[in-house]
């Protein structure tokens, strides 16, 4: 450094005496000390040496890449990868003359080095980035779960990358697997990190020259950090083996089943496998049996919404449909109104297609197709038990709808789901299966469509002014802007920095009266029904969901994504 000129021979000697006070060397101290910066110390090695020189800080590596040195040895040897090509790993190190390290190294690996040079600095953060031990922060895809996944990944070298065989499912890592086996340790991770951040579903992609995973968080896909496409069969294998699936079938969707302890907690992982063009997609649903919150005031109703429901599902016969799309919290709703009138003078039996919660003091039965135990055959034999309340998962033909209308006809207070967009196109959907109008309009007592939002963050929530292109996109008149006390959430770390926290439902809740049964009857289209319904008194999912955003639970962009302009 004297040679190049990058420090004087007096700095030196100034320097000496401190150096050696604190038994560091010369170099060691002038950087501490500000004396000297540590990219003149890296230009110096660099020459000195005569290998290039790297800025780590400056560099994202691939999975691939840190795939070839694992943690254990990275660590021991102070050594990050930044290339790897035929059999070559280019590696970074702070000190080029450490012979024994990088003799060490080469024995570790067994494969042929390349040397580049870089700041001590920098080459303990990217250790402490890409290997963990940093402490990492909050937020979705850089915080203390996605550390230990990555972890995770290095520490899997391709020799070790083997799965498992189990007999049949499993509750944990049964009997005669080894719980410590990487890939075990990986898939497990995955899922308790899924939990912690409260994700509804896990979603393992393959992707050309990635394998993908993002959680569903609050309704919203995020992506984590991609686990390396050379695991790819590997974890799949370890999933469909826990879920009870065959791992020599790849032509074909399968569905199986897991169930877990996280945290003390029980939860079941619904698991669906199916075939495409790079692989098999994993979707895994998380089912919290202990997290079902089943008060009706938890779904979101408002206070006239909610006595009018409980009223409704009070009632001693008819049937009550509510309606929406995949995902839309309509299991919840069904499980909350059974919650609700769920009693010791009640028998009360559903039939559902999986059994998704377990409830105390319900008869739940589980359909099984193959084995031709339809919802249709479960339906009937249900109604020998003498039981005053019915929930049926969902109505899906024609067999099915007739027995449970006839149900609801004979005395019976009848719970069901469609797939429809509103609450007034169910008659429609119904009919089209094939039931007669007149059962529709004599047995139907209530038909609600409704969809989830997310919630404002109560953490750090603050009072938000709405915008012209808000007030707008939901249709506001000036007299709902000016009683508007919304909110928006700025960004926190409860909230993994989006602002929102939790989700709750906005509801369309179309009452069947006498003047909705002659327009059933008289087979009216479906939007001449909804515009009946609406002077009818019907609060439509956007006109709740304005209540809500005035009332600062949510905010609009939340009720125009998931709710359609009436005009």
């Amino acid at each position: 450094m004297l040679d190049m000129g990058l420090v004087t021979r007096e700095a030196v000697d100034e320097v000496r005496p401190e150096a050696e006070a604190a038994g560091e060397g010369l170099v060691d101290t002038m950087v501490k000390t500000s004396r000297l910066e540590p990219a003149l110390v890296v230009m110096a090695k660099s020459t000195y040496f005569g290998v290039e020189s790297v800025n780590l800080s400056e560099t994202k590596l691939s999975d691939d890449v840190l795939a070839a040195v694992p943690r254990h040895v990275a660590r021991k040897y102070n050594a990050v990868p930044v290339a790897s090509q035929d059999g070559t790993v280019v590696v970074a190190l702070s000190d080029p003359s450490d012979i024994e390290a990088i003799d060490g190294l080469q024995i570790a690996l067994g494969k042929t080095l390349e040397y580049r040079v870089t700041s001590e600095d920098d080459l303990k953060a990217a250790l402490d980035k890409y290997y963990g031990g940093g402490g990492g922060g909050g937020g979705i895809g850089g915080g203390r779960g996605d550390s230990e996944i990555a972890k995770m990944i290095q520490d899997i070298t391709e020799g070790e990358v083997e799965v498992a065989a189990l007999s049949g499912n499993v509750n944990a890592d049964s009997e005669g697997v080894d719980a410590d086996a990487p890939i075990i340790k990986l898939v497990n991770q995955i899922i308790v990190d899924a939990f912690k951040l409260r994700a509804s579903d896990i979603h393992l992609e393959p992707m050309g020259k990635r394998f993908r995973l993002r959680y569903r968080i609050d309704g919203m896909m995020t992506e984590m950090r991609d686990i390396p496409k050379r695991l790819q069969p590997s974890v799949i294998a370890r999933l469909k083996i826990a879920s009870g699936m065959s791992i020599a079938e790849r032509r074909i969707p399968q569905d199986g089943r897991i169930q877990t302890n996280v945290g003390g907690k029980v939860i079941d992982l619904r698991v669906n496998v199916i075939p495409c063009s790079h692989g098999e997609s994993v979707v895994m649903r998380i089912l919290d049996k202990s997290g079902l919150r089943l008060g009706l005031a938890e779904l979101g109703f408002m206070a006239d919404d909610q006595a009018t429901f409980e009223r409704l599902i009070a009632l001693p016969d008819g049937i009550l449909l509510v309606t929406g799309p995949t995902g839309s919290g309509k299991t919840t709703t069904l499980y909350s109104c059974l919650n609700y009138i769920n009693r010791p003078d009640r028998k009360i039996i559903t039939v559902e297609d999986p059994v998704e919660y377990m409830l105390a003091g319900i008869n739940q039965v589980q359909v099984h197709e193959h084995i031709g135990f339809t919802f249709a055959s479960a339906l009937r034999s249900m109604l020998r038990q003498s039981p005053n309340v019915i929930m049926l998962g969902e109505i899906r033909d024609l067999e099915t709808a007739s027995i449970a209308i006839n149900a609801s006809l004979t005395g019976h207070l009848v719970f069901s789901t469609l797939h429809t967009n509103d609450a007034p196109a169910a008659v429609a959907r119904l009919i089209d299966i094939g039931v007669k109008p007149f059962l529709v309009a004599s047995a139907a007592r209530c038909l609600m469509a409704q969809r989830l939002v997310r919630k404002v963050c109560k953490k750090c929530a603050a009072p938000h002014t709405l915008t012209e292109v808000e007030i707008s996109g939901l249709g506001l008149t000036p007299e709902q802007v000016a009683n508007a006390t919304a909110r928006r959430g700025k960004g926190c770390p409860e909230c993994n920095k989006t602002g929102c926290k939790g989700r709750f439902g906005i509801f369309e809740i179309f009452i069947i009266n006498d003047e909705a049964r002659k327009l059933i009857y008289d087979k009216v289209p479906s939007n001449v029904l909804r515009v009946k319904a609406r002077e009818m008194g019907m609060r439509t999912l956007r006109e709740d969901g304005i209540r809500k955003v005035i009332g600062g639970v949510t905010t609009a962009d939340e009720v125009i994504r998931a709710t359609v302009s009436e005009h």
